[in-house]
């Protein structure tokens, strides 16, 4: 098929784009070391990119804390949205170019990592933000970004990409560089503390499904998969532990490390169909990227059994240990064990937002995003998109 050769051709020029890993700090009070990893990157007056629920919440008060501290200087903006868009962006270099910020701290989950990957990007280039959408339209080493998770999930703070909402289209692309990738990433899991069971389900099962993703992606190779395999057992230990005991240090650290490595993995190896249809759900009614990927993940792992099951059946023996049976049995057990999961985090089954008369242009825009760029191991068509979608209808 066409999808299949046109990701085959791109896969050896995919290997020849080097991609950098950020500096990592982690582990408990890691954001103590603000001010120093500012100062190895020449950073004296950074623009913090936040959302207004950090600010309320006082974590953006832990971060100007440590800054000023170290007499380093810094402006806000705080106007990250969910699914940040074009002129939540322009907004930022606007304020970057004016209070002559040097460099970006981007604090929270993958909305503020993306807007302030894509404002470091703009206000070096000089581009707006719509023309930087795609592959390598960067082109030059952007301002330094420094990203502080506040959720486990996205590894937005590893990865070469910065989604991007389009209103007017209802499509959520992509910024895609390897020179946007963040220059360090503190990974301080106190202060995920405070983040509500059901945002630590969601952004838990994001992480599951790039390292599952990445995994079973036709561009994977012995160093992502290792990655992934690490990421997937600590996800099936941690997240019940971090969501039924949200102040258990161990388990959100372990859940950080296991978001960063997925993020190394899946922004070498790509993602599949998960990404490609909650992208959609989010683009058309908002549903949260993490809670998108939870509901659809299950769906896409039994359209792959059915017709290549020894990518999942080889994550299952990594993961759980060689067991006796078929490919698609083992699989079938590794499959149980996600929904297992889910099941226990509460994660729906349905979208409530989901209407029947959008599902065309939802199933055509998701497969457009995957065509020859997402190397999965089952080629899906329109049709195939519609059917699952038509599942996650709420009755």
């Amino acid at each position: 098929m066409l999808h299949q050769v046109l990701v085959t051709l791109r896969k050896p020029f995919i290997k020849m784009v080097p991609i950098p890993t950020p500096s990592k700090v982690e582990g408990e009070n890691a954001l103590d070391q603000l001010g120093e990893v500012c100062q190895t990157f020449g950073l004296s007056h950074p623009l913090i990119v936040t959302d207004p629920m950090l600010v309320k919440l006082g974590l953006l008060e832990l971060v100007t804390q440590q800054l000023s501290e170290c007499g380093i200087g810094f402006s806000v903006f705080s106007k990250v949205t969910p699914d940040p868009d074009f002129e939540i962006v322009r907004e930022g270099v606007i304020q970057f170019h004016t209070e002559q910020c040097d460099g970006v701290i981007a604090l929270g989950g993958g909305s503020p990592m993306d807007c302030g990957k894509a404002i470091s990007a703009s206000a070096k280039t000089g581009k707006d933000v719509a023309k930087l959408l795609g592959i390598l339209k960067v082109r030059r080493r952007p301002y330094p970004v420094i990203a502080i998770p506040t959720t486990a999930g996205t590894g937005s703070e590893t990865t070469v990409a910065a989604v991007i909402s389009d209103p007017v289209s209802r499509t959520k692309p992509n910024i895609t560089d390897p020179f946007i990738v963040p220059r360090a990433a503190l990974l301080d899991p106190s202060l995920m503390i405070g983040l509500p069971a059901s945002i630590t389900a969601q952004t838990g099962i994001d992480a599951l499904t790039h390292a599952i993703e990445a995994y079973i992606s036709g561009y994977s190779n012995t160093y992502t998969r290792s990655l992934c395999v690490q990421a997937v057992k600590q996800i099936l230990e941690s997240l019940p532990v971090a969501f039924h005991d949200g102040q258990n240090l161990n388990a959100r650290a372990a859940l950080a490390q296991a978001s960063f490595d997925a993020g190394l993995a899946f922004t070498r190896s790509y993602v599949g169909y998960v990404h490609a249809v909650a992208h959609q759900l989010g683009a058309f009614y908002h549903v949260p990227h993490g809670l998108a990927n939870a509901i659809v993940l299950p769906k896409v792992l039994r359209f792959t059994l059915h017709r290549n099951p020894t990518p999942i059946a080889q994550l299952a023996d990594e993961v759980m240990g060689r067991q006796d049976g078929t490919d698609t049995e083992r699989a079938i057990q590794f499959i149980e064990s996600v929904e297992s999961l889910l099941g226990q985090l509460n994660i729906p089954l349905t979208v409530p937002e989901l209407l029947e008369e959008d599902i065309s242009a939802l199933a055509k825009q998701a497969i457009a995003e995957a065509f020859g760029q997402y190397p999965v191991p089952a080629v899906m068509t329109q049709s195939q998109c519609e059917q699952l979608l038509l599942s996650l209808v709420e009755r």
